[in-house]
Parts: C-alpha cells; structure tokens; sequence
C-alpha cells in the first residue's frame, strides 16, 4: 500500500490537498488536539506529510487496514471490482513486506498502515458519508486520489501521510467501460515499492 523518503516534486493541481492535510484535527472529548506536519524535500508523489513528533524508531510490526475504496453512489461499479482492485494492492503489499512482522491486533510498538482510493468524479465527499471527516475537507470534487496514512495502531494519531492523484488508478463506472487493470497492478506495485524503501529508511534498527 503512503510518506517515504517518500518522493520528489509537488504537482500543482494537488496543493489544495498538500495544504489541507498539513492540520488534522482529532477529537478527544471536550479537547481538539491539532497535528503539525513537516512536508518532505524530497518525494515521489505528489503530496506527503510526517508528523512533526513522529518517531518512527519505536515501531517494529505493522498492522494492515483494508483498503478503503470510496466512490460516487450514482457510479455503477461491481463489487466485483471493488474486491479485484482491493486484492491488487493487497498482493503487491505483502509481496513487499517480506521480512516485516505483521500482525493483526493493535500493540504499543505496531504501526497501522491504512490505503484508500478516493474517487470523487463526479460526485463531491459530502455525498460519501463513509468517507472520513478530516479527508472530506481536503479531498476536491472532480479529483481521484490515492491515500496511504500511517499511524500509531493504539491511539490512532497519524505519522504520515501521502497521496497521489497521477498514480490513483480509475474504476470503471459504467457497465460500458472497463477497468485498465494493468494500471491497477502497474500502481499497487508502485505504492508497495515506495512504502517498501519508507519502512526501510524509517524501521530498520
């Protein structure tokens, strides 16, 4: 599946995203706590982020959400694809993280990964009530993005962050058009190889 040494030149199309993701707001109670995020020199997508407090040296497991696949109600798209496209990314991931425990319940040293893909063609995120509030803000109609977050799997307070709209790869939405599924592939492999070298550069200790 999001962040690394994450990647190289910010596309401009994709500022609006760069600059809502910098503050994300979490509620606890009656308190709002608010996150700072630094913005990586160099990335290969688009947009990321890491939590200016971030300390990535405590982690040493991960924690693999199901891929979040966010799309318009009015879009015809088959479950079947929905799983297709889940278990491209899935495949490619764990192809990646040889060698990287996995487990599957939250622990202090435990970093959840979680992956989205956001397609907001024709829609915009209010009609997706499923979609989380603090990515309804920055995700933009018209747009389609991939998401990768990383985050503390006991609180849930988020790491990193990165997304991409270049590599997001479209659902077909209609029963008249087709899924390129080679793209598909082509972009599950590109993500699992980029959060490969992150986890690399950030977990080997």
């Amino acid at each position: 599946m999001t962040s690394t040494a994450l990647a190289d030149c910010a596309n401009s199309r994709f500022a609006g995203i760069a600059a809502g993701l910098a503050l994300t707001c979490l509620a606890a109670c009656s308190a709002t706590e608010v996150q700072s995020f630094n913005v990586p020199k160099n990335r290969n997508v688009e947009s990321a982020q890491i939590a200016v407090d971030a300390d990535f040296s405590k982690y040493d497991r991960l924690l693999a959400e199901d891929m979040g696949i966010y799309y318009s109600p009015k879009a015809n798209v088959s479950q079947e694809s929905v799983a297709r496209l889940r278990k491209a990314f899935q495949d490619a991931f764990s192809s990646e993280l040889q060698g990287y425990t996995i487990v599957k319940k939250p622990r202090p040293s435990t970093m959840t990964v979680e992956a989205s893909l956001i397609d907001l063609r024709g829609t915009s995120a209010s009609d997706l009530p499923a979609l989380r509030h603090d990515i309804q803000q920055v995700a933009k109609s018209g747009s389609l993005v991939f998401l990768m977050e990383l985050k503390d799997s006991m609180s849930g307070k988020i790491l990193a962050r990165a997304a991409d709209s270049a590599q997001a790869p479209p659902l077909a939405r209609s029963e008249n058009a087709e899924t390129d599924w080679k793209a598909v592939d082509d972009a599950a492999r590109r993500w699992a190889g980029l959060f490969r070298k992150f986890l690399d550069d950030n977990l080997r200790h």
